[in-house]
């Protein structure tokens, strides 16, 4: 039901769930999931659910977001103090915390991550942070703090408000980016907790060290560093003027905050990457349906799968730190000849060697830094502990190739199984880099297998294998390695997604974490297994009272040892990532 509801600010769950008395909190999280099987039925600005014969909830939502607690009305006795209505405030997607991009004369559409872009100089002047700016980083340092120590399990609506809480603070004080990050940390448990199929524990985790990392740096940054750790408050369209954009792919996006649509990529003649986007609250139908919607630039007509194949002359042009184009009343935009991929200038983006494209990806935070554009031979199947992929070499490297997403509505996996059964077939493919200590990227596009001159949206287009040509001699396959001839950073990531997972006591058996950090000792990685020991320490320590009852075990403790830890992961993966592209096979 949430993919149509509208959604709700932070601070007014987070004011609704507040108001809860002690009884009613605890029945909170099954009156979400009693009330997510009711039908929603919208009248312009206006939401109805109906809870029972009785009783009917109303949200106003102008603009499709409900701003205020008095917006979310509940016709039962109880009202306004009824578990209805944090119910429905807590099952409905959580509106973005910074201020809504689309509403601006140069803006796209808003980003569904809360995506607060680099600071800008008026946003920089504080040389250290206000003591407003402390405190809420301390709130959400506690409110992260609180979710490692519970888990996915225990983080239900009522500790999920305490973090919106903390984004609406750290909103009131001028760090969108923190608050941004809360946000995303919920939306991610949500989906986490209702088995939505866009539900990954790495975004979940990726996510709270977003939240964890900026929260306990920002109390000591000063300069630059405060500025980009604050965020701002929008995405800044600048002017670019004249354009002249040659479609590349579209990609379908499907979000665990309940956003779905369709992002096209497309370059100009320098290489410099830009998008256009169509996003809004939805499921996996809108993501595929938004793919056949005509893109808001100018007066074109074009479409979005239309626009992957051809191309665009802008005049007025306006975009986003991100490449994002804005689609403002000055924009001006016709339809302009495409290119092929093997035609200049796109041919371009496949000249520098893997290695060279990896090193800018790795470094760069310009717009699409993160795509490898590559040509490869493929190899075949393997199967491995993360899942299927798709072996192919390229440059004298054994790449792993894996399905950009899981979810049965898009194309991804079935393509991925299509391609496998050609060995020995070169594709010129475009992928987004994953950092892992062996070469790897998630497939989005492809040149047609029958046909180079064609392109295939891996997400979209589903092939057929009558339209495959036959398959080639097998080709000789370079031997994938196992899990242990890897270096085993897999096994110190696997702990800090179990603590997201199951929190605190999952690690606090004795004993249950040696035989990982004598692994991570006799693969040279001490400071792994010194990170990893700490972790488990951290677990099970607990302090005595003047009476010698032990005392809860201290969540702050906990979560600054799996900061640490994933820290050090982070930055041990990058390194490992870019040895592993050099690397002749």
């Amino acid at each position: 039901m949430s993919h149509h509801l509208p959604a709700v600010a932070p601070a007014v769950t987070a004011e609704i769930v507040g108001a809860l008395s002690p009884r009613l909190r605890k029945r909170l999280d099954a009156a979400i999931t009693k009330i997510a099987d009711r039908p929603v039925i919208r009248d312009g600005d206006t939401v109805r659910i109906t809870v029972d014969d009785e009783t009917g909830l109303e949200l106003h939502a102008p603009a499709g977001v409900v701003t205020t607690a008095d917006a979310i009305r509940c016709g039962c006795l109880l009202a306004p103090g009824c578990l209805h209505r944090a119910a429905i405030a807590s099952a409905a997607p959580v509106a973005d915390p910074v201020a809504d991009t689309s509403s601006a004369p140069d803006a796209g559409q808003p980003s569904p991550d809360g995506d607060a872009g680099p600071p800008q100089p008026s946003e920089a002047e504080e040389s250290t942070a206000t003591p407003e700016q402390r405190a809420a980083a301390g709130h959400l340092w506690a409110a992260g703090s609180a979710l490692l120590d519970t888990g996915i399990e225990g983080a239900g609506a009522v500790l999920q408000s305490e973090l919106l809480r903390a984004a609406h603070t750290a909103k009131l004080a001028g760090l969108p980016r923190p608050a941004a990050a809360a946000v995303s940390v919920v939306t991610a448990l949500r989906s986490a907790r209702s088995a939505d199929p866009a539900h990954r524990l790495a975004d979940l985790t990726a996510a709270v060290l977003e939240l964890l990392g900026t929260a306990h740096r920002l109390p000591d940054a000063t300069g630059p560093e405060l500025a980009a750790l604050r965020g701002t408050a929008r995405q800044t369209y600048v002017p670019d003027g004249s354009l002249r954009l040659y479609g590349l792919f579209t990609e379908p996006l499907i979000t665990a905050g309940g956003y779905a649509g369709a992002i096209t990529w497309t370059a100009a003649a320098d290489g410099r990457l830009y998008t256009v986007s169509d996003i809004a609250p939805g499921g996996p139908g809108r993501a595929t349906a938004a793919a056949g919607r005509t893109v808001r630039l100018g007066d074109t007509a074009l479409t979005h799968r239309q626009l992957s194949h051809a191309g665009l002359a802008l005049s007025g042009a306006t975009v986003s730190p991100t490449g994002r184009l804005g689609a403002g009343a000055g924009v001006k935009a016709v339809q302009a000849a495409g290119a092929a991929w093997t035609d200049e200038p796109l041919a371009a983006l496949w000249a520098p060697l893997a290695a060279q494209q990896v090193a800018r990806a790795l470094h760069s935070q310009a717009p699409g830094a993160d795509l490898l554009f590559l040509d490869v031979t493929i190899l075949g199947p393997a199967r491995e502990t993360g899942g299927d992929c798709l072996l192919a070499t390229c440059d004298d490297l054994t790449l792993r190739l894996t399905a950009a997403h899981d979810h049965p509505a898009l194309a991804y996996r079935d393509n991925l199984r299509m391609l496998a059964a050609l060995p020995g077939t070169s594709l010129r493919v475009v992928g987004r880099l994953l950092p892992d200590s062996r070469p790897s990227l998630q497939l989005l596009a492809a040149a047609h297998p029958a046909d180079p001159a064609r392109r295939v949206d891996l997400g979209l287009d589903r092939l057929q294998r009558a339209d495959l040509p036959s398959a080639a001699p097998p080709v000789a396959q370079v031997p994938t390695g196992r899990e242990a001839d890897r270096a085993p950073l897999h096994l110190l990531r696997r702990r800090l997604e179990q603590a997201v997972a199951a929190g605190r006591p999952f690690l606090s058996v004795p004993g249950s974490l040696s035989a990982d950090a004598g692994q991570l000792r006799r693969s040279a990685l001490p400071t792994a297994a010194d990170l990893l020991a700490e972790l488990q320490r951290t677990a099970t320590r607990r302090a005595r009272d003047p009476f010698g009852r032990l005392l809860p075990a201290d969540p702050t403790d906990f979560a600054r040892a799996w900061l640490g830890a994933a820290l050090y992961t982070e930055a041990a993966e990058t390194s490992l990532c870019a040895a592993a592209w050099q690397q002749e096979r």
